[in-house]
Protein backbone atom coordinates (compact mmCIF):
# COMPACT_ATOMS: atom_id res chain seq x y z
CA UNK A 1 0.00 0.00 0.00
CA UNK A 2 1.30 3.57 -1.12
CA UNK A 3 0.62 6.32 0.37
CA UNK A 4 1.26 10.16 -0.97
CA UNK A 5 0.51 13.43 1.25
CA UNK A 6 -0.55 16.79 -0.33
CA UNK A 7 -2.63 19.70 1.17
CA UNK A 8 -5.89 18.95 -0.57
CA UNK A 9 -7.24 15.69 -2.39
CA UNK A 10 -10.02 16.80 -5.04
CA UNK A 11 -11.46 13.51 -6.54
CA UNK A 12 -13.10 14.13 -10.14
CA UNK A 13 -11.33 16.43 -12.61
CA UNK A 14 -15.19 17.52 -14.07
CA UNK A 15 -16.83 20.54 -14.21
CA UNK A 16 -16.82 21.10 -9.84
CA UNK A 17 -13.32 19.16 -10.03
CA UNK A 18 -11.27 20.78 -12.61
CA UNK A 19 -12.17 24.66 -11.33
CA UNK A 20 -11.11 23.13 -7.00
CA UNK A 21 -7.54 21.82 -8.17
CA UNK A 22 -7.72 25.26 -10.58
CA UNK A 23 -8.58 27.38 -7.85
CA UNK A 24 -6.70 26.08 -5.17
CA UNK A 25 -3.30 25.10 -6.53
CA UNK A 26 -3.13 28.73 -8.18
CA UNK A 27 -3.20 29.95 -4.69
CA UNK A 28 -0.12 27.89 -4.16
CA UNK A 29 -2.44 24.80 -2.26
CA UNK A 30 -0.90 21.18 -3.02
CA UNK A 31 -3.28 19.15 -4.98
CA UNK A 32 -3.82 15.68 -5.38
CA UNK A 33 -6.39 15.22 -8.41
CA UNK A 34 -7.81 12.17 -8.46
CA UNK A 35 -9.34 10.77 -11.85
CA UNK A 36 -11.13 7.49 -11.93
CA UNK A 37 -10.43 7.62 -15.76
CA UNK A 38 -7.87 7.63 -19.02
CA UNK A 39 -6.13 10.87 -19.83
CA UNK A 40 -7.72 12.84 -22.35
CA UNK A 41 -6.44 15.50 -24.95
CA UNK A 42 -6.19 16.35 -28.68
CA UNK A 43 -5.29 13.37 -30.08
CA UNK A 44 -8.25 12.12 -28.39
CA UNK A 45 -10.58 13.99 -30.34
CA UNK A 46 -12.80 12.96 -33.40
CA UNK A 47 -15.58 15.70 -33.89
CA UNK A 48 -14.00 16.24 -37.38
CA UNK A 49 -14.16 12.58 -38.35
CA UNK A 50 -16.30 11.23 -40.22
CA UNK A 51 -18.40 8.08 -40.42
CA UNK A 52 -17.31 6.17 -43.01
CA UNK A 53 -13.72 6.10 -41.68
CA UNK A 54 -14.88 4.86 -38.50
CA UNK A 55 -14.26 0.93 -38.46
CA UNK A 56 -17.87 0.11 -38.05
CA UNK A 57 -19.71 3.73 -39.60
CA UNK A 58 -21.38 3.94 -37.03
CA UNK A 59 -23.42 1.46 -37.72
CA UNK A 60 -23.21 -0.88 -35.15
CA UNK A 61 -24.73 0.08 -32.27
CA UNK A 62 -25.53 -3.92 -30.62
CA UNK A 63 -21.52 -4.12 -30.83
CA UNK A 64 -21.24 -1.10 -27.97
CA UNK A 65 -24.09 -2.21 -26.31
CA UNK A 66 -22.59 -5.61 -25.70
CA UNK A 67 -20.57 -3.61 -22.78
CA UNK A 68 -21.97 -0.61 -22.47
CA UNK A 69 -25.83 -1.34 -22.69
CA UNK A 70 -27.20 1.55 -20.40
CA UNK A 71 -24.49 4.06 -21.79
CA UNK A 72 -25.44 3.56 -25.25
CA UNK A 73 -28.23 5.03 -24.48
CA UNK A 74 -26.75 8.17 -23.72
CA UNK A 75 -26.97 10.77 -26.92
CA UNK A 76 -23.35 11.26 -26.67
CA UNK A 77 -22.24 7.48 -26.77
CA UNK A 78 -21.24 6.61 -29.85
CA UNK A 79 -19.21 4.78 -32.11
CA UNK A 80 -16.70 7.71 -32.12
CA UNK A 81 -16.17 8.02 -28.63
CA UNK A 82 -17.93 4.86 -26.60
CA UNK A 83 -15.05 4.21 -24.74
CA UNK A 84 -14.67 7.62 -22.87
CA UNK A 85 -17.79 6.05 -21.10
CA UNK A 86 -17.76 3.42 -17.97
CA UNK A 87 -18.01 -0.35 -18.87
CA UNK A 88 -21.34 -1.38 -17.30
CA UNK A 89 -20.66 -4.87 -16.75
CA UNK A 90 -17.67 -3.58 -15.29
CA UNK A 91 -18.97 -1.09 -12.97
CA UNK A 92 -22.99 -2.25 -12.71
CA UNK A 93 -25.47 -0.61 -9.96
CA UNK A 94 -29.08 -1.95 -9.31
CA UNK A 95 -32.15 -0.91 -9.11
CA UNK A 96 -35.87 -2.42 -7.67
CA UNK A 97 -37.04 -4.18 -10.39
CA UNK A 98 -41.20 -1.48 -10.81
CA UNK A 99 -38.29 1.17 -10.18
CA UNK A 100 -35.95 1.66 -13.11
CA UNK A 101 -33.37 4.30 -13.15
CA UNK A 102 -31.28 4.97 -16.57
CA UNK A 103 -27.61 5.84 -14.91
CA UNK A 104 -26.14 7.67 -18.14
CA UNK A 105 -22.65 9.66 -18.63
CA UNK A 106 -20.74 7.52 -16.81
CA UNK A 107 -17.06 8.84 -18.10
CA UNK A 108 -13.99 7.38 -17.26
CA UNK A 109 -11.63 10.35 -18.86
CA UNK A 110 -10.12 13.02 -17.52
CA UNK A 111 -12.82 16.41 -17.71
CA UNK A 112 -15.10 13.53 -16.63
CA UNK A 113 -19.14 14.61 -18.30
CA UNK A 114 -17.64 18.08 -19.40
CA UNK A 115 -16.22 15.91 -22.29
CA UNK A 116 -19.62 15.21 -23.72
CA UNK A 117 -22.14 17.87 -21.83
CA UNK A 118 -25.19 19.42 -24.03
CA UNK A 119 -22.67 23.04 -22.78
CA UNK A 120 -26.28 24.70 -21.66
CA UNK A 121 -25.78 26.94 -18.56
CA UNK A 122 -28.05 28.66 -16.99
CA UNK A 123 -28.01 30.65 -13.52
CA UNK A 124 -30.73 29.92 -10.78
CA UNK A 125 -32.75 32.73 -9.73
CA UNK A 126 -33.65 33.52 -6.17
CA UNK A 127 -36.88 31.54 -7.14
CA UNK A 128 -35.11 28.33 -7.55
CA UNK A 129 -33.22 28.67 -4.67
CA UNK A 130 -35.99 29.89 -2.01
CA UNK A 131 -38.81 27.63 -3.64
CA UNK A 132 -40.06 26.75 0.24
CA UNK A 133 -40.51 30.92 0.28
CA UNK A 134 -42.63 30.81 -2.46
CA UNK A 135 -44.81 27.98 -2.05
CA UNK A 136 -43.79 26.33 0.71
CA UNK A 137 -42.75 22.50 -0.31
CA UNK A 138 -39.33 21.42 0.63
CA UNK A 139 -36.55 23.85 2.07
CA UNK A 140 -34.65 26.67 1.34
CA UNK A 141 -31.06 26.83 -0.20
CA UNK A 142 -29.02 28.34 2.82
CA UNK A 143 -27.50 30.57 0.01
CA UNK A 144 -29.20 33.62 -1.80
CA UNK A 145 -28.66 34.72 -5.62
CA UNK A 146 -26.79 38.00 -4.16
CA UNK A 147 -24.53 35.03 -2.58
CA UNK A 148 -23.75 33.48 -5.82
CA UNK A 149 -23.85 36.75 -8.21
CA UNK A 150 -19.87 37.04 -7.90
CA UNK A 151 -18.76 33.40 -8.20
CA UNK A 152 -21.52 33.18 -11.16
CA UNK A 153 -19.36 36.19 -13.33
CA UNK A 154 -15.73 34.23 -12.09
CA UNK A 155 -17.13 31.37 -14.00
CA UNK A 156 -18.97 33.07 -16.85
CA UNK A 157 -16.09 35.07 -17.82
CA UNK A 158 -13.34 31.83 -17.39
CA UNK A 159 -15.51 29.79 -19.22
CA UNK A 160 -17.15 31.88 -22.08
CA UNK A 161 -21.54 32.02 -21.99
CA UNK A 162 -22.75 32.96 -25.38
CA UNK A 163 -26.20 34.20 -25.38
CA UNK A 164 -28.29 37.34 -24.69
CA UNK A 165 -29.57 39.65 -22.38
CA UNK A 166 -33.29 39.22 -21.88
CA UNK A 167 -33.77 40.11 -18.13
CA UNK A 168 -36.65 37.86 -17.12
CA UNK A 169 -36.72 37.48 -13.02
CA UNK A 170 -37.22 33.62 -13.83
CA UNK A 171 -33.74 33.31 -15.53
CA UNK A 172 -30.97 36.12 -14.61
CA UNK A 173 -28.99 36.91 -17.28
CA UNK A 174 -25.49 35.61 -16.96
CA UNK A 175 -21.98 37.57 -18.49
CA UNK A 176 -22.58 36.93 -22.37
CA UNK A 177 -20.30 36.58 -25.49
CA UNK A 178 -22.04 37.35 -28.75
CA UNK A 179 -24.95 35.29 -28.85
CA UNK A 180 -25.22 32.46 -32.00
CA UNK A 181 -28.13 33.76 -34.27
CA UNK A 182 -31.50 32.30 -34.33
CA UNK A 183 -32.84 30.92 -37.45
CA UNK A 184 -36.01 32.92 -38.99
CA UNK A 185 -38.42 30.65 -37.79
CA UNK A 186 -36.93 30.59 -34.54
CA UNK A 187 -37.14 34.45 -34.51
CA UNK A 188 -40.89 33.99 -35.78
CA UNK A 189 -41.19 31.86 -32.74
CA UNK A 190 -39.80 34.05 -30.60
CA UNK A 191 -41.26 37.53 -31.58
CA UNK A 192 -44.57 36.41 -31.58
CA UNK A 193 -44.60 34.59 -28.43
CA UNK A 194 -43.45 37.25 -26.70
CA UNK A 195 -46.57 39.49 -28.34
CA UNK A 196 -49.38 36.92 -27.60
CA UNK A 197 -48.19 35.39 -24.68
CA UNK A 198 -45.43 37.59 -22.81
CA UNK A 199 -43.44 34.62 -22.54
CA UNK A 200 -39.86 34.76 -23.72
CA UNK A 201 -37.90 32.43 -26.36
CA UNK A 202 -34.00 33.00 -26.07
CA UNK A 203 -31.21 31.53 -27.99
CA UNK A 204 -29.90 29.05 -26.00
CA UNK A 205 -26.83 30.36 -22.99
CA UNK A 206 -24.06 27.60 -24.18
CA UNK A 207 -20.91 27.22 -22.75
CA UNK A 208 -19.35 27.27 -26.27
CA UNK A 209 -17.35 30.60 -26.93
CA UNK A 210 -17.77 33.15 -29.97
CA UNK A 211 -14.97 34.92 -29.67
CA UNK A 212 -11.19 34.29 -28.39
CA UNK A 213 -10.59 33.88 -24.71
CA UNK A 214 -7.73 32.27 -23.34
CA UNK A 215 -5.81 31.30 -26.17
CA UNK A 216 -9.45 29.02 -27.28
CA UNK A 217 -10.47 29.83 -30.98
CA UNK A 218 -14.19 30.82 -31.33
CA UNK A 219 -16.52 28.02 -32.18
CA UNK A 220 -16.75 27.49 -36.05
CA UNK A 221 -19.94 25.63 -36.14
CA UNK A 222 -18.60 21.91 -36.77
CA UNK A 223 -19.99 19.45 -34.76
CA UNK A 224 -20.72 17.18 -32.95
CA UNK A 225 -19.34 18.79 -29.60
CA UNK A 226 -19.61 15.19 -27.42
CA UNK A 227 -16.83 14.07 -29.70
CA UNK A 228 -14.48 16.35 -28.69
CA UNK A 229 -12.86 20.05 -29.91
CA UNK A 230 -9.47 20.61 -30.96
CA UNK A 231 -10.03 24.40 -31.62
CA UNK A 232 -10.56 24.44 -27.36
CA UNK A 233 -13.73 26.31 -28.26
CA UNK A 234 -16.39 24.83 -25.80
CA UNK A 235 -15.95 24.39 -22.02
CA UNK A 236 -14.13 20.59 -21.10
CA UNK A 237 -12.14 20.66 -18.00
CA UNK A 238 -9.20 18.64 -19.75
CA UNK A 239 -8.16 21.07 -21.33
CA UNK A 240 -9.01 23.99 -19.32
CA UNK A 241 -9.12 24.37 -15.78
CA UNK A 242 -7.64 20.69 -15.17
CA UNK A 243 -4.57 22.38 -17.67
CA UNK A 244 -4.58 25.46 -15.81
CA UNK A 245 -3.97 23.30 -12.65
CA UNK A 246 -1.26 21.21 -13.86
CA UNK A 247 0.64 24.18 -15.55
CA UNK A 248 1.02 26.12 -11.86
CA UNK A 249 3.09 23.61 -10.49
CA UNK A 250 1.19 22.75 -7.69
CA UNK A 251 -1.36 20.04 -8.88
CA UNK A 252 -0.18 16.45 -9.33
CA UNK A 253 -2.64 14.28 -11.46
CA UNK A 254 -3.44 10.57 -10.83
CA UNK A 255 -5.54 8.68 -13.22
CA UNK A 256 -7.25 5.70 -13.88
CA UNK A 257 -7.50 5.84 -9.54
CA UNK A 258 -10.77 4.57 -8.74
CA UNK A 259 -11.65 5.97 -5.22
CA UNK A 260 -13.33 3.40 -2.96
CA UNK A 261 -13.70 5.50 0.79
CA UNK A 262 -12.38 8.97 2.63
CA UNK A 263 -10.23 7.68 5.34
CA UNK A 264 -10.83 9.53 8.82
CA UNK A 265 -8.77 9.60 12.01
CA UNK A 266 -11.54 8.93 14.79
CA UNK A 267 -9.61 10.59 17.16
CA UNK A 268 -9.54 13.83 15.63
CA UNK A 269 -12.90 13.77 13.83
CA UNK A 270 -11.42 14.56 10.68
CA UNK A 271 -10.49 13.28 7.32
CA UNK A 272 -6.97 12.35 6.78
CA UNK A 273 -7.13 10.77 2.90
CA UNK A 274 -8.61 8.48 0.53
CA UNK A 275 -7.79 4.90 -0.34
CA UNK A 276 -8.27 3.84 -4.24
CA UNK A 277 -7.91 1.22 -6.46
CA UNK A 278 -5.46 1.43 -9.42
CA UNK A 279 -7.65 0.56 -12.42
CA UNK A 280 -4.57 -0.99 -14.10
CA UNK A 281 -2.65 -2.67 -11.48
CA UNK A 282 -5.68 -3.40 -9.55
CA UNK A 283 -3.72 -2.20 -6.45
CA UNK A 284 -4.74 -0.81 -3.28
CA UNK A 285 -2.96 2.66 -2.60
CA UNK A 286 -3.62 6.24 -0.08
CA UNK A 287 -3.17 9.52 -0.24
CA UNK A 288 -2.75 11.50 2.60
CA UNK A 289 -4.10 15.34 2.95
CA UNK A 290 -5.17 17.85 5.22
CA UNK A 291 -8.44 18.13 3.26
CA UNK A 292 -10.72 15.65 0.92
CA UNK A 293 -13.28 17.45 -1.11
CA UNK A 294 -15.45 14.72 -3.33
CA UNK A 295 -15.93 16.23 -6.66
CA UNK A 296 -17.00 13.03 -8.33
CA UNK A 297 -20.99 13.86 -9.56
CA UNK A 298 -23.77 13.13 -7.27
CA UNK A 299 -23.78 9.50 -7.22
CA UNK A 300 -20.41 9.10 -7.21
CA UNK A 301 -19.53 11.34 -4.69
CA UNK A 302 -22.31 10.03 -2.15
CA UNK A 303 -21.30 6.28 -2.98
CA UNK A 304 -17.89 7.16 -1.51
CA UNK A 305 -19.48 8.26 1.46
CA UNK A 306 -21.78 5.54 2.12
CA UNK A 307 -18.72 2.98 1.48
CA UNK A 308 -16.88 5.02 3.99
CA UNK A 309 -18.31 4.01 7.08
CA UNK A 310 -21.05 1.91 8.33
CA UNK A 311 -24.22 4.03 7.73
CA UNK A 312 -22.13 6.27 6.11
CA UNK A 313 -19.74 9.28 6.81
CA UNK A 314 -21.03 12.65 7.64
CA UNK A 315 -24.23 11.14 8.38
CA UNK A 316 -25.25 12.26 11.57
CA UNK A 317 -28.47 14.25 9.79
CA UNK A 318 -29.48 10.03 8.19
CA UNK A 319 -30.17 12.01 4.65
CA UNK A 320 -27.18 10.86 3.29
CA UNK A 321 -28.28 9.68 -0.45
CA UNK A 322 -31.62 10.70 -0.11
CA UNK A 323 -33.50 13.73 -1.75
CA UNK A 324 -32.39 12.70 -5.44
CA UNK A 325 -33.14 14.40 -8.18
CA UNK A 326 -33.20 14.36 -12.00
CA UNK A 327 -35.34 16.71 -14.63
CA UNK A 328 -37.98 15.38 -16.47
CA UNK A 329 -36.46 15.17 -19.94
CA UNK A 330 -38.10 15.43 -22.90
CA UNK A 331 -41.14 14.23 -21.03
CA UNK A 332 -43.61 16.47 -23.07
CA UNK A 333 -43.56 19.20 -26.21
CA UNK A 334 -44.77 19.79 -29.19
CA UNK A 335 -43.71 20.71 -32.82
CA UNK A 336 -44.86 22.75 -35.83
CA UNK A 337 -44.01 23.19 -39.51
CA UNK A 338 -43.11 26.72 -40.71
CA UNK A 339 -43.77 26.37 -44.57
CA UNK A 340 -44.14 30.99 -44.86
CA UNK A 341 -41.10 31.47 -43.52
CA UNK A 342 -37.75 31.98 -45.70
CA UNK A 343 -35.48 28.73 -45.81
CA UNK A 344 -32.23 28.02 -47.11
CA UNK A 345 -32.07 24.78 -49.40
CA UNK A 346 -31.38 22.20 -47.46
CA UNK A 347 -27.90 20.55 -47.32
CA UNK A 348 -25.92 18.17 -46.02
CA UNK A 349 -22.77 19.74 -45.41
CA UNK A 350 -24.39 23.14 -43.78
CA UNK A 351 -22.78 24.34 -40.48
CA UNK A 352 -24.05 23.15 -37.54
CA UNK A 353 -24.72 25.29 -34.85
CA UNK A 354 -23.74 23.60 -31.47
CA UNK A 355 -27.12 25.11 -29.64
CA UNK A 356 -30.67 25.45 -29.71
CA UNK A 357 -33.35 28.10 -28.28
CA UNK A 358 -34.61 28.45 -24.90
CA UNK A 359 -37.69 28.72 -23.34
CA UNK A 360 -37.74 30.57 -20.27
CA UNK A 361 -40.08 29.36 -17.42
CA UNK A 362 -43.54 31.11 -17.92
CA UNK A 363 -45.69 28.82 -14.85
CA UNK A 364 -45.81 29.62 -11.54
CA UNK A 365 -43.79 32.85 -12.45
CA UNK A 366 -42.63 35.05 -9.77
CA UNK A 367 -45.37 37.86 -10.83
CA UNK A 368 -48.01 35.90 -12.48
CA UNK A 369 -50.76 33.06 -11.48
CA UNK A 370 -49.74 29.79 -9.69
CA UNK A 371 -51.40 27.09 -11.58
CA UNK A 372 -53.61 24.97 -9.75
CA UNK A 373 -52.36 21.71 -10.56
CA UNK A 374 -48.69 21.59 -9.62
CA UNK A 375 -45.84 23.48 -8.30
CA UNK A 376 -42.58 24.79 -9.57
CA UNK A 377 -42.03 24.91 -13.53
CA UNK A 378 -40.44 24.24 -16.57
CA UNK A 379 -38.54 25.62 -19.67
CA UNK A 380 -38.09 24.51 -22.83
CA UNK A 381 -35.29 23.43 -24.99
CA UNK A 382 -35.32 22.67 -28.71
CA UNK A 383 -34.61 24.63 -32.15
CA UNK A 384 -35.36 24.96 -36.00
CA UNK A 385 -34.34 22.87 -38.81
CA UNK A 386 -34.96 22.65 -42.74
CA UNK A 387 -34.58 19.49 -44.55
CA UNK A 388 -34.98 17.63 -47.56
CA UNK A 389 -38.66 16.59 -47.94
CA UNK A 390 -38.05 13.06 -48.25
CA UNK A 391 -41.45 12.04 -48.27
CA UNK A 392 -42.35 13.72 -51.25
CA UNK A 393 -45.10 12.96 -53.77
CA UNK A 394 -44.15 11.79 -57.38
CA UNK A 395 -41.54 9.77 -59.19
CA UNK A 396 -38.75 10.28 -61.08
CA UNK A 397 -38.10 14.46 -61.48
CA UNK A 398 -41.13 15.05 -59.65
CA UNK A 399 -39.37 12.90 -56.72
CA UNK A 400 -36.36 14.61 -56.90
CA UNK A 401 -37.72 18.72 -57.53
CA UNK A 402 -39.83 17.35 -54.20
CA UNK A 403 -37.03 16.70 -51.84
CA UNK A 404 -35.39 19.58 -52.11
CA UNK A 405 -38.50 21.88 -51.68
CA UNK A 406 -37.47 22.36 -48.02
CA UNK A 407 -39.54 21.44 -44.86
CA UNK A 408 -38.68 24.13 -42.14
CA UNK A 409 -40.07 22.77 -38.24
CA UNK A 410 -39.14 24.28 -34.61
CA UNK A 411 -39.57 21.98 -31.62
CA UNK A 412 -40.06 22.53 -27.72
CA UNK A 413 -39.19 19.79 -25.45
CA UNK A 414 -39.94 20.48 -21.83
CA UNK A 415 -37.32 20.04 -18.77
CA UNK A 416 -39.19 19.86 -15.59
CA UNK A 417 -38.66 20.61 -11.73
CA UNK A 418 -38.41 17.24 -10.12
CA UNK A 419 -39.26 17.66 -6.16
CA UNK A 420 -36.79 16.60 -3.95
CA UNK A 421 -38.49 13.28 -2.00
CA UNK A 422 -36.95 11.56 1.14
CA UNK A 423 -38.26 8.14 -0.60
CA UNK A 424 -36.05 8.97 -3.75
CA UNK A 425 -32.52 7.66 -2.87
CA UNK A 426 -29.70 5.61 -3.22
CA UNK A 427 -27.83 3.14 -0.86
CA UNK A 428 -25.42 0.33 -1.41
CA UNK A 429 -26.43 -3.01 -2.43
CA UNK A 430 -25.04 -5.75 0.01
CA UNK A 431 -24.91 -8.32 -2.69
CA UNK A 432 -22.91 -6.48 -5.65
CA UNK A 433 -19.62 -5.35 -5.96
CA UNK A 434 -17.76 -3.85 -8.92
CA UNK A 435 -14.85 -5.46 -10.89
CA UNK A 436 -12.76 -3.35 -8.06
CA UNK A 437 -14.45 -5.08 -5.53
CA UNK A 438 -16.40 -2.05 -4.10
CA UNK A 439 -19.77 -2.24 -3.60
CA UNK A 440 -22.01 -0.87 -6.10
CA UNK A 441 -25.22 1.63 -5.63
CA UNK A 442 -28.85 0.37 -5.11
CA UNK A 443 -30.89 3.53 -7.24
CA UNK A 444 -34.58 3.89 -5.69
CA UNK A 445 -36.28 6.74 -7.62
CA UNK A 446 -39.38 7.49 -8.74
CA UNK A 447 -42.01 10.42 -10.45
CA UNK A 448 -44.38 12.28 -7.85
CA UNK A 449 -47.67 13.28 -8.71
CA UNK A 450 -46.60 16.64 -9.28
CA UNK A 451 -43.76 15.40 -11.63
CA UNK A 452 -47.36 13.37 -13.65
CA UNK A 453 -49.58 16.43 -13.11
CA UNK A 454 -46.93 18.76 -14.79
CA UNK A 455 -45.84 16.61 -17.64
CA UNK A 456 -49.11 17.16 -19.79
CA UNK A 457 -49.14 21.08 -19.61
CA UNK A 458 -45.74 20.99 -21.21
CA UNK A 459 -47.22 19.59 -24.23
CA UNK A 460 -50.07 21.71 -23.93
CA UNK A 461 -48.04 24.68 -23.39
CA UNK A 462 -46.01 23.89 -26.10
CA UNK A 463 -48.50 23.86 -28.63
CA UNK A 464 -50.16 27.13 -27.78
CA UNK A 465 -46.49 28.90 -28.54
CA UNK A 466 -46.49 27.00 -31.97
CA UNK A 467 -50.20 28.29 -32.69
CA UNK A 468 -48.96 31.72 -31.15
CA UNK A 469 -45.96 31.54 -34.00
CA UNK A 470 -48.22 30.68 -36.71
CA UNK A 471 -47.26 26.97 -37.24
CA UNK A 472 -48.94 24.57 -38.83
CA UNK A 473 -49.23 20.68 -38.62
CA UNK A 474 -47.93 21.21 -35.03
CA UNK A 475 -47.82 17.91 -33.41
CA UNK A 476 -47.97 17.87 -29.39
CA UNK A 477 -46.66 14.31 -27.38
CA UNK A 478 -46.31 13.09 -23.60
CA UNK A 479 -44.15 10.59 -22.03
CA UNK A 480 -44.98 10.08 -18.89
CA UNK A 481 -43.23 7.08 -18.21
CA UNK A 482 -40.10 8.44 -19.21
CA UNK A 483 -37.00 6.43 -17.33
CA UNK A 484 -35.39 9.20 -14.61
CA UNK A 485 -31.99 9.41 -15.37
CA UNK A 486 -32.06 10.46 -18.75
CA UNK A 487 -32.24 14.03 -17.71
CA UNK A 488 -28.50 13.63 -16.62
CA UNK A 489 -29.33 16.39 -14.15
CA UNK A 490 -28.71 13.85 -11.27
CA UNK A 491 -28.72 15.95 -8.08
CA UNK A 492 -29.51 16.39 -4.32
CA UNK A 493 -27.70 13.05 -2.85
CA UNK A 494 -26.05 15.26 0.03
CA UNK A 495 -27.92 17.96 -0.05
CA UNK A 496 -26.46 21.87 1.98
CA UNK A 497 -28.86 23.65 4.99
CA UNK A 498 -28.60 25.51 7.99
CA UNK A 499 -29.73 22.72 10.10
CA UNK A 500 -26.91 20.18 10.69
CA UNK A 501 -30.32 17.47 11.65
CA UNK A 502 -31.78 17.78 7.93
CA UNK A 503 -28.71 18.27 5.96
CA UNK A 504 -24.98 16.92 4.94
CA UNK A 505 -23.32 19.84 4.25
CA UNK A 506 -23.32 23.38 5.04
CA UNK A 507 -23.66 26.79 2.51
CA UNK A 508 -20.00 26.36 1.81
CA UNK A 509 -19.97 22.60 1.00
CA UNK A 510 -18.54 21.52 3.97
CA UNK A 511 -19.89 18.02 5.85
CA UNK A 512 -21.48 19.46 8.99
CA UNK A 513 -19.94 16.58 10.49
CA UNK A 514 -16.28 16.76 9.27
CA UNK A 515 -14.59 19.96 8.92
CA UNK A 516 -12.10 19.07 6.82
CA UNK A 517 -14.51 17.28 4.01
CA UNK A 518 -16.27 18.88 1.24
CA UNK A 519 -18.82 17.39 -1.48
CA UNK A 520 -18.37 19.79 -4.50
CA UNK A 521 -20.97 18.67 -6.91
CA UNK A 522 -24.48 18.93 -7.96
CA UNK A 523 -24.55 16.43 -4.26
CA UNK A 524 -25.29 19.66 -2.40
CA UNK A 525 -27.92 20.70 -4.25
CA UNK A 526 -31.63 21.57 -2.29
CA UNK A 527 -34.05 21.71 -5.33
CA UNK A 528 -33.26 21.31 -8.85
CA UNK A 529 -34.89 24.24 -10.79
CA UNK A 530 -36.13 23.41 -13.98
CA UNK A 531 -32.36 24.65 -15.23
CA UNK A 532 -29.26 22.71 -16.25
CA UNK A 533 -27.08 22.88 -13.22
CA UNK A 534 -23.53 23.02 -14.31
CA UNK A 535 -22.92 26.42 -13.84
CA UNK A 536 -24.41 26.25 -10.61
CA UNK A 537 -22.28 23.34 -9.57
CA UNK A 538 -19.13 25.84 -11.00
CA UNK A 539 -20.20 28.36 -8.92
CA UNK A 540 -20.26 26.93 -5.56
CA UNK A 541 -17.41 25.04 -6.44
CA UNK A 542 -15.42 27.97 -6.54
CA UNK A 543 -17.21 29.68 -3.29
CA UNK A 544 -16.81 26.57 -1.12
CA UNK A 545 -13.26 26.70 -2.20
CA UNK A 546 -12.50 30.28 -1.17
CA UNK A 547 -13.93 29.59 2.23
CA UNK A 548 -11.71 26.32 2.77
CA UNK A 549 -8.98 28.52 1.78
CA UNK A 550 -9.51 31.12 4.70
CA UNK A 551 -10.27 28.21 7.12
CA UNK A 552 -6.94 27.01 6.28
CA UNK A 553 -5.55 30.51 6.68
CA UNK A 554 -6.89 30.09 10.10
CA UNK A 555 -5.38 26.70 11.15
CA UNK A 556 -8.79 25.61 11.42
CA UNK A 557 -8.25 22.77 8.64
Amino acid sequence: MQTTKFDVIVVGSGASGGWAAKRLSEAGIKVALLEAGKPQGDKDFTEHVPAYDLKYRDKASELMRRTRPTQRDCYACREWNYKWFANDLEEPYTNPDDKPFSWQGRTRVVGGRTNVWGRQSYRHSDQDLKGKSFDGYGEDWPVSYKDLVPYYELVEDYVGISGQTENVAELPDSRFHPAMPMSCAETQLRTRVKEKLGWTVTVGRVANITKPINGRAPCHYCGPCEQGCVTHSYFNAAFTTVADALKSGNTTLITDAMVYKVLTDPMTNKATGVMYIDRVTREVKQVKARAVLLCAQALESARILLNSSTGGLANSSGVLGHYLMDHTWVAGGAGGEFPDVPSPTPSLGAPRRPNGIYGIRMKNAINGPRHKDYIRGFGFQGGGSTSFRMNAPGYGQAFKKGVLDPITSVNLVGFGEVLPRFDNFIALDPNVVDIFGIPVLRVTMSWGENEKKMIPDMAVTAAQMMEAAGAKNIQQFTVPNRVPGFGIHEMGTARMGSDSKTSVLNQYLQTHDINNLYVMDASSFVSGGCQNPTLTIMALAVRGCDYLMEEMKKGNV
